[in-house]
Parts: structure tokens; sequence; C-alpha cells
């Protein structure tokens, strides 16, 4: 990924913000058939890594080699930005269009789990993160479900752990503007109604230099 000084973020709590805001990652991997990419939930393991499953009848775990090396790719918030948001155009005009966005690539080894016990974690880990979040102490847990069902939905699913070698992570964000031009940036996608990219901007203009 091209990321120019100016917009590569290395800031930890920035790019777990980002992971866990977009948890809807794409793994890319090379294989025998070409490149493939899958579109899976992903969660932080304890050590670090990431835990995620597929269903057993997608080829991703019988396509991607154990140990294998993959790209994840976690999807932040996005945005056109007009050079019409910039105080400064009508003074020179020597503006273009660009895009604002803030995207992490993780690169590691993948291992996939097909013991029962791998497989609960996995599910757990995910259920309990966003049932949690979304109906706090009337989250849906596994217990929930007859057992019989819940070990047949476990039957048809693979876990996966990625054991994180590499993070590269990217806020292109105006920060090669001026204040004013930045300032008229926020304006400009408010108005379009990129509510949560001013949000971002705003929130790290006033952050420490």
């Amino acid at each position: 990924m091209y990321a120019p000084p100016q917009f590569l973020e290395i800031n930890i709590d920035e790019i777990k913000a980002i992971t866990q805001a977009a948890p809807l990652a794409c793994i890319v991997a090379q294989t025998a058939q070409g490149l493939i990419a899958n579109h899976i939930p992903l969660l932080s393991a304890p050590d670090g890594g990431l835990i995620g499953h597929v269903a057993a009848a997608n080829d991703m775990h019988r396509l991607i080699t154990e140990g294998q090396e993959v790209l994840t790719i976690f999807r932040g918030n996005d945005a056109y930005v007009s050079p019409n948001y910039y105080p400064s155009k009508a003074e020179h005009h020597r503006h273009v269009p660009t895009w604002n966005y803030q995207v992490v690539h993780v690169y590691g080894t993948i291992n996939f789990q097909y013991d029962d016990h791998a497989k609960r974690a996995a599910v757990a880990l995910l259920t309990r993160d966003h049932e949690r979040r979304i109906n706090g102490q009337h989250a849906w847990k596994m217990a929930d479900a007859p057992k019989d069902y819940m070990q047949q939905m476990l039957d048809g699913i693979v876990a996966f752990q990625i054991n994180v070698r590499t993070i590269l992570a990217k806020s292109k964000l105006s920060q090669n503007r001026d204040a004013r031009d930045y300032e008229g940036t926020i304006s400009g996608l408010k108005a379009a109604g990129h509510n949560a990219m001013a949000a971002e901007m705003e929130n790290r203009s006033k952050k420490p230099a």
C-alpha cells in the first residue's frame, strides 16, 4: 500500500479503533487457483492475533495452505473530497478532487482449526463482543440455542487464527492541507452527510501534535 509519511498511521490506539469499528475484513490470499478474497468478521485474540471462522463449504480453508501468509484489509471511513471545500480554491484554483479514507493492512500466517473447542471459542468471541454492544444484559449466548442445533451449526464451520507479522495503516485525512482548507474540508464533508469522517478529522485536529 502506498503510504506517504504524512498519511502513515502509527498510533496503536487509532489502528485498534479502525479495526474494531470495521470488523468485516477482507482476507486476500494467493492460491493454486489464483488470488482469492473473502469478507469475514474478525476479532483480536488475547495473544494479539486475529480470530474468525468460515463456512465449511467455503473452499478458502482448502485452497489456502496451512501457515500461509495472507493479507487482511480493514476499511474504515472514506469520503470524496471536492476542491470546492477549500477556501483557497477561489484564490488560485490550483486544486483537484481527492478521497479521504482510513485503512489497515494486516499481514500474517493463517492456521485453520477443525476441533470443536476452537470453533466454539471463535463463535463465542464474535457473538460476545457484538451482542453485548447491541443487546447489553440481554445479549444472545450460544447456550440460548438447543444443544443439538448449536452442534449442527458448529459442525458446519471451520475456525482459524491469523498470527500477525506486520501492520501497515493509513489515515489520509487532509493532513497535507493548511488550517483553513482543513476546516473547509470538515465543513464540506458535514454538508455532504459524511459526518463520521468529519468527526474523525475534528478529533484529530484536537490531539496534541
